[in-house]
């Protein structure tokens, strides 16, 4: 089931690499080489100096995928910051290099260009918006998340490249805001828990049968600053309104789809999320049919084949059915497909952000941070600047 995460760990050095390092000829035909991240830093300003419209922009930042479904999905979150956040630009920013590389490849789609969130911020220095806010389309605050703000954001606010005046460093000084993600509180999974209840196909799931949401996690050995406690946390608030439900990971340990099918079984278990040891006490669940949902912002690898994928013995619907429960990893009633090449409903995947309800509540987190600009929970930019 791990198979792409190995890959992906893998390939990371070498598609890093030969994105920012090769060198290609100028546009001018001059004879002088232009590295691939200059190039693409050129690309990105372009985008954004076509594209402005206002001194505010929101950027959300995604891990990325390599799945038309997924570019489908991101377009429609796009779409609906437009509609919601009148007078803001939004733009999209993947976080992964592998599918940034990928994307613009065109494999298995047609070519597409998504930048990393230092490209999209350095344009957007230069470009002079002076209300900047982050917002993680992540869904729980682990790995990826930290890596945006405590990296890519802490060097955009010290401006670690010496591309900005020290004028405009001042000018943004609480003026940058990070939107946090899906269940940045234990008070967001409670939200999410009761959102995700009150979907009309996950509603009618979890009446017939067992419903088991699959979600990321951290890395083995990882917690990210209690990032993974969210799942467990979920899982509580999801099996108070109903027991049927369960959720686990494809990256956490004692949430395998193997300790899922346990908990289902029944018993007391302990989880160690960090270092801090939880138990939990599940009943026995007879069902003999069970409905599978991707816990994650879009349906892409993870989804298609570590969930759903038929012909892996591994994956969470094989798993489920070789316990003879009676399980599907796709679904015929999901009713806001926004797959151009599926039918509605049409044995469908649906992500997180693909369900309005839940995109709500991003922009929920959006507003929050929007809330902040100008005061001292907002960021603040440290210059060379003497002062007179």
């Amino acid at each position: 089931m791990k198979k792409i995460k190995f890959l992906m760990i893998a390939m990371m050095a070498f598609v890093a690499s030969a994105t920012f390092t090769a060198c290609s000829k100028d546009d001018n035909g001059g004879g002088r080489t232009e590295s691939n991240y200059d190039r693409y830093q050129r690309e990105v300003n372009n985008v954004v100096n076509n594209h402005k419209n206002s001194n505010k922009v929101i950027l959300l930042v995604a891990f990325g995928s390599t799945w038309e479904q997924a570019y489908d999905t991101f377009d429609k979150v796009v779409e609906e910051y437009k509609a919601a956040f009148s007078g803001w630009d939004v733009y999209l920013s993947f976080s992964s290099a592998i599918c940034i590389n990928q994307a613009r490849a065109g494999e298995n789609v047609d070519p597409k260009d998504f930048y990393d969130p230092e490209h999209w911020l350095t344009a957007i220095g230069l470009a002079g918006y002076q209300q900047i806010v982050v917002q993680s389309l992540q869904v729980i605050p682990g790995e990826e998340y930290r890596r945006v703000r405590d990296s890519y954001i802490k060097d955009f606010m010290n401006n670690r490249n010496n591309d900005f005046t020290d004028a405009y460093m001042k000018s943004i000084d609480r003026q940058v805001v990070v939107g946090t993600p899906l269940m940045a509180e234990v008070e967001d999974a409670q939200i999410l828990a009761t959102t995700l209840n009150n979907e009309s196909d996950i509603k009618k799931a979890v009446s017939e049968g067992i419903v088991a949401f699959m979600g990321h996690g951290n890395p083995e050995g990882y917690d990210y600053y209690g990032g993974n406690i969210r799942y467990i946390q979920l899982e509580n608030c999801l099996r108070a309104i109903d027991p049927n439900y369960y959720v686990g990971t494809v990256d956490m340990d004692d949430t395998y789809a193997e300790d899922v099918l346990k908990h289902i079984g029944g018993g007391e278990f302990e989880f160690v999320v960090g270092d801090v040891p939880i138990k939990v006490e599940y009943v026995a669940n007879t069902s003999t049919k069970a409905q599978l949902y991707c816990l994650m912002s879009i349906a892409g690898d993870h989804a298609h084949n570590d969930m759903a994928d038929p012909e892996d013995d591994e994956s969470w619907f094989s798993l489920f059915n070789a316990e003879g429960i009676e399980t599907k990893a796709y679904e015929t009633n999901f009713t806001e497909a926004c797959w151009k090449k599926y039918k509605t409903g049409d044995d469908y995947i649906p992500g997180l952000a693909e369900r309005s309800a839940v995109r709500k509540l991003w922009m929920n987190h959006t507003r929050a941070a929007i809330a902040k600009l100008g005061t001292d929970e907002a960021l603040s930019t440290p210059t060379t600047a003497s002062e007179e």
